[in-house]
This record gives C-alpha cells, structure tokens and sequence, in this order.
C-alpha cells in the first residue's frame, strides 16, 4: 500500500524521519523552504513540489496555489504528453518512425523537407526553427493550429536534416499534425482519451478542455520568454495568461496540469503498466534515439541532466518549461520530482526551480 506524505499549503499531517527506504521528509521541508521563502518575498507567486521514490510521496503547494489540485500551464513539458499521444497510433501500427513526413503531409515539399522522418521531428534534429518568424503576428491575430500548421510547413529549413540538433517547438506541432490526420482527432482529444483517461490525471488538459480559465493557476509574465510576449503590456491579448492561449491547446506549450498529474504520467514510463503504451514503445521514448555525435534525445523526452539539475543519472528523462516547471524521473534512485512555478524560467538566476531540483536529486542520492 502507498504510504503518502502529504503537505498542503498551511498544514502538515504527521511526519517521520527516513526510514531504510523512505523519503527524508525534513530534508524535503528544506528544500521546499526555497519555494515557501520565495512565495513570501514575492518573487513566485505560485508553486508546487512533488517528490515520490518508491511508494513515498512528499506533496505540497506554496503561495496562492490552493491545494495540491493546483493546475499550473506547463509549457513544454506539454510536449512529453503530446509525443506520448502521438505514439499511441504508433502502437496501432498507423505510422513508423522512419516514415517520411510528406507521407502524412503532402504539401511538406522543398528545401529538403521531403527526407525529414516522424522520428526526427520528435528528436529536434529535422531542421525545423523552435518558433516560427511571425509567430508574434500568429499569435496576436490569435491564429488557430491549423494556421500554425501552415506556416511551419513552408518555414525554411536551419540546417540539412538528420545533421545537427536544433530544439523546435514547430517539429512537435508538425509529429501532432501528422496524428491528426492519420486519426481524424485533434491533438487535444488524443490526448485526453489516449493519455489523461487511462492514466487518471483528472487535473489535466491538452489547453483548457473542460476546465475554465478560473480553474488554473496564472502566470507572472514579466521578462517572460520572448515568443510568449517577454512581459509587453502590448502582448496582454497573447500571453500565457490571454483567454486565446490558454485555450489553443498549442501541443509544444500549452498543457495544463497539477503536479501529481505530472508525476502519474512519469510514473507510466518509470513503471510501465501498459495503459497507455506497450512497454517497447516506451522504453523507445525514454531512450536515445539521435546519432551518437548529436545531442541525446528521446521521442519527446529530454535525457540525463534535466534543465540544470547535476546528481541525475544518465537514464533520468524528463523536461523543463519557460513558464519556470521542470519533472524528471530517474530509474536509478526510482525517483521522481515535478517542480511547477509561476515564475519565467529567464526572469532569474538562479531559477528557484532549478534550486529545489537540485537539493531534491542530491538528496536521493544519498544512501
């Protein structure tokens, strides 16, 4: 049976101390504290930590998060669960990795577009740019995926595919269209019935799905990453907190989850049940699938070092986002940790985030 430690925000149930394979509950209370001092001082206004090895799990919220139901925006983190979406009809054998991308999209033509692969569209080596040169005029027209879609099929190309690795956002719209047409269904509905159903993750939405606006946790957007406004009042119709945004349910930055959400699909990859995956397609995610002279990469997932955190081992994969979230799981220690915050990644160094992941991994570590 689990054995939860749980911690809201203001209250504490009964604690113990680390037992022969349990969490140090005090050590988690201190790296916590950055995100508690943090929300105090005003610098984030809202957070979450959740750690879990093994059967113990430390859960709390900071600042104006409610309770541990808190939904944060995601941002590309986002892109773990869309991939996870699309490699669903992989398993119904509907696609291969090695499958040309104009199979899918016939108007994906020219400039060496005709050789880019399904795989490498999930890997960031196709060529694609992370964002698109009008994005800020998409977004402002508050443009619909289809209209993103379009623009990213004729964006030209950074580099011969296949060669280099260069992260993109723009590859993981086009992975998400390629599913779309295959199975008639929107990244969003994929999503939900291939991924959020199985799995349980009941305070989870590719965009908003079901939930309103007042349902999640808003974003600080001052110095905010540069496709997503950077803080210019200007840009308030488009930000991470417009209306628009938040419901387009962009497949690269637009998820919403709480922090168990986040960990119960980890856990999926760390512990594979087969609800959502078969175990093969799996292990292909969370494994290196670029040449060993380019960057390592899973099928939408980041490998080892995640975002700025030391102490992981080489088998850790997970992801960052610019909205200041991170998550990683690590085989080696069975762990995992979800960090979500409210704060932009590039608004600060060091990130708090990225404070409090380190604490957590080199707690783990420790024997």
């Amino acid at each position: 049976m689990k054995r939860r430690i749980f911690l809201g925000t203001g209250f504490a149930l009964t604690l113990c101390r680390r037992t022969s394979a349990g969490l140090d509950e005090s050590q988690l209370e201190s790296a916590g504290r950055i995100l508690a001092n943090a929300a105090e001082q005003g610098e984030v206004q809202s957070s979450a930590l959740y750690v879990q090895q093994g059967s113990d799990v430390f859960s709390r919220t900071y600042g104006l998060a409610r309770d541990t139901d808190a939904m944060f925006l995601l941002a590309s983190i986002s892109k773990t669960i869309s991939i996870a979406a699309v490699m669903t009809l992989f398993d119904d054998g509907r696609f291969g990795l090695d499958d040309r991308v104009q199979r899918y999209l016939p108007e994906f033509q020219g400039d060496g577009r005709e050789t880019i692969t399904v795989g490498q569209l999930m890997t960031h080596v196709s060529g694609l740019p992370d964002q698109l040169p009008d994005n800020s005029r998409l977004r402002a027209s508050h443009a619909s995926l289809s209209e993103f879609v379009a623009a990213a099929v004729k964006t030209p190309l950074l580099f011969q595919p296949g060669t280099q690795y260069s992260y993109s956002s723009m590859a993981i719209l086009l992975a998400t269209e390629v599913a779309r047409r295959i199975s008639g269904r929107s990244i969003a509905d994929l999503a939900q019935a291939k991924i959020y159903e199985p799995l349980r993750m009941t305070r989870s939405a590719m965009g908003l799905g079901a939930f309103k606006i007042t349902d999640v946790v808003m974003n600080q957007v001052d110095r905010a990453a540069p496709e997503s406004g950077a803080g210019d009042p200007s840009t308030k119709s488009w930000d991470w907190n417009s209306p628009y945004w938040r419901n387009l349910g962009a497949p690269w930055g637009a998820a919403h989850g709480s922090a168990e959400d986040v960990a119960r699909f980890l856990h999926e990859f760390l512990q594979p049940t087969g609800k959502i995956l078969q175990r093969e397609t799996i292990k292909l995610m969370i494994e290196n699938q670029n040449p060993p002279n380019i960057r390592p990469r899973g099928l939408g997932f980041d490998l080892g070092q995640i975002g700025n955190t030391p102490y992981l081992s080489d088998k850790t994969f997970g992801h960052t986002g610019s909205t200041g979230t991170i998550c990683w799981a690590d085989p080696s220690t069975d762990s995992i940790c979800v960090i979500l915050t409210t704060l932009p990644h590039r608004a600060v160094s060091p990130h708090p985030r990225d404070l409090v992941a380190t604490r957590v991994a080199q707690m783990l570590q420790r024997p």
